[in-house]
């Protein structure tokens, strides 16, 4: 990935969110909690002791503004300095930039206690109630454990987009990841219904026994618990279901067969575990899919869904099937006369006009040897029709041929098909073996290959192939009984008709022509 592909995000777009999260969080609270103390311990003095508490009020608030504008500029650029030097974030980085929430929660936590300390200490000496002092104080620490939760929440959902980049190498250490699901919703919980729930109980303490709540700070600390408590809830909520439906979204996309998906890791905690689980399943699928084409490119795709299925075993099966050979006539001669990156050209020329033809068939390329193939009908999968195919393939790959011969000169081709049984499975040994077809009809279509070099047509079937054919049957026509190579019996051979009047009066003299070659059964 290169410099520009991987800075996709702007740091100045990042940082600014954050900092004004973080700002914002704490001042809200400030207000919250500044009202609801005002409602829940009034001044002795009245109005002149509420302007008092209000001007530290506005000055600390200022102050701390400022403090903590410069404190959260500092936590962003430690944390983030690869981003603003487009790099690549090593180890510690990573963890930095997990951490920066946390560090701004700390440095909110730190500003809430300096309030509780300086209101506190207001308190008791303007109002010289010890009692009412320990109370503010008391108050503006829960407020500041909500107001920190707070900013936690919104820091790290503002933080997303730096995670991103973080989270997406490879050697990251995932043991790292924090903050979950249920720290998550435990402080939305302590923020939005906790907090309230403790300041009613701290507004009571050192009250007499008879003291009456004033109904004005009841009803605001209900109504704030209720809309902030909703608030943070769903903000949290959000933060689990977003990146969820976004896992959701690219398994809809991978049950469609769409492996090109990827989610962006942009959460610390166990959603972000879930998102790199999801993207490391689907990178292993892509593989898987891979091979899968790979083997099947090596094999056959009927041979691959089968060894996907069953599994694979040494042996095989006995199947009546039919074999088609096809090999290049003259071959060393098209060798030595031209070069051999020419010769190679040429040959893959020839195989895939021999796949293109024995697939259309229903046929699959056992292997090639040399500059020849042999291609199989009836095996991995059964096939009733399987010597039809066999010849309507043998029969239209000449025409093929030919063709092609006209855009490559000196390029020649023979076809031999025979049919009968064989025992098709995996040959050789558990380290090392293949997929292919044993017995007499590999051999028999072998040697009609080599015999039809010799012929004009180039095509040569058995009769056991046309017998086994039907509607084929009548487009070839016998022309010789010949004595293969290595065979003791005499094979019947036939070759493709030239017409389809001829084929058909092929068709009803072949039995003649059989019983007057006195071919022995």
């Amino acid at each position: 990935m290169g410099r520009g592909s991987w800075i996709a995000c702007d740091e100045q777009k990042v940082k600014a969110p954050v900092l004004i999260s973080f700002l914002l969080a704490n001042a809200a609270g400030a207000v919250l909690s500044f009202m609801s103390g005002q409602l829940a311990n009034p001044p002795a003095r009245g109005a002149a002791g509420d302007m008092r508490y209000l001007h530290v009020f506005i000055a600390y608030l200022a102050v701390m503004g400022i403090v903590g504008h410069s404190i959260g500029h500092r936590i962003f650029r430690n944390a983030c300095g690869w981003l603003v030097q487009q790099r690549r974030p090593d180890e510690e980085e990573r963890r930095a930039v997990l951490a920066v929430p946390w560090r701004y929660a700390v440095v909110s936590f730190g500003m809430w206690l300096g309030a509780a300390a300086l209101f506190g200490a207001l308190n008791v000496q303007w109002e010289s109630d010890v009692i009412t002092g320990v109370r503010v104080a008391l108050s503006i620490v829960l407020a500041g454990l909500a107001a920190c939760a707070a900013t936690y929440l919104l820091v790290e959902r503002c933080m997303r987009p730096v995670y991103v980049h973080a989270l997406m190498a490879k050697d990251f250490d995932h043991r790292h990841a924090r903050f979950g699901i249920r720290p998550r919703f435990l402080l939305s919980w302590a923020f939005g219904s906790a907090v309230p729930l403790l300041l009613v109980g701290v507004e009571r303490l050192g009250r007499p026994a008879g003291f009456v709540q004033p109904v004005a700070s009841l009803v605001f600390l209900i109504s704030t618990g209720v809309v902030t408590g909703g608030l943070v809830i769903y903000a949290a909520a959000r933060s689990v279901a977003d990146p969820i439906d976004a896992v959701r979204d690219a398994l809809t996309r991978v049950r469609a067969d769409d492996l090109d998906v990827q989610v962006a890791v942009d959460d610390g905690g166990e959603i972000g575990l879930l998102q790199i689980g999801f993207n490391q399943m689907v990178e292993g699928l892509r593989e898987r899919r891979t091979l899968q084409d790979l083997f099947g490119r090596h094999v056959g795709p009927g041979v691959a869904r089968q060894a996907l299925e069953r599994g694979v075993a040494l042996g095989g099966e006995r199947r009546e099937v039919s074999v088609l050979f096809v090999d290049i006539v003259a071959s060393t001669g098209l060798a030595e006369s031209r070069p051999p990156d020419e010769v190679v050209t040429v040959l893959n020329v020839f195989f895939d006009s021999v796949v293109r033809r024995v697939g259309a068939e229903g046929g699959w390329v056992n292997k090639f040897e040399g500059d020849g193939a042999m291609c199989v009908f009836g095996a991995p999968e059964p096939q009733v029709d399987h010597a039809n195919r066999a010849l309507r393939a043998a029969r239209t790959l000449r025409r093929d041929l030919l063709a092609l011969a006209a855009s490559n000169p000196g390029l020649d081709a023979a076809v031999g098909v025979s049919s009968g049984i064989v025992v098709a499975g995996n040959v050789g040994t558990e380290l090392r073996y293949e997929y292919t077809v044993i017995g007499d009809p590999v051999n028999e279509a072998a040697r009609l290959t080599e015999e039809a070099k010799r012929r004009l047509g180039r095509v040569l079937a058995s009769d056991e192939s046309v017998e086994r054919a039907t509607s084929e049957a009548v487009r070839w026509r016998v022309v010789d009984e010949l004595s293969l190579r290595g065979r003791q019996r005499p094979t019947l051979a036939y070759e493709p008709a030239p017409d389809d009047s001829a084929s058909a009066s092929t068709a009803s003299a072949a039995p003649r022509s059989a019983s007057e070659a006195g071919s022995p059964e």
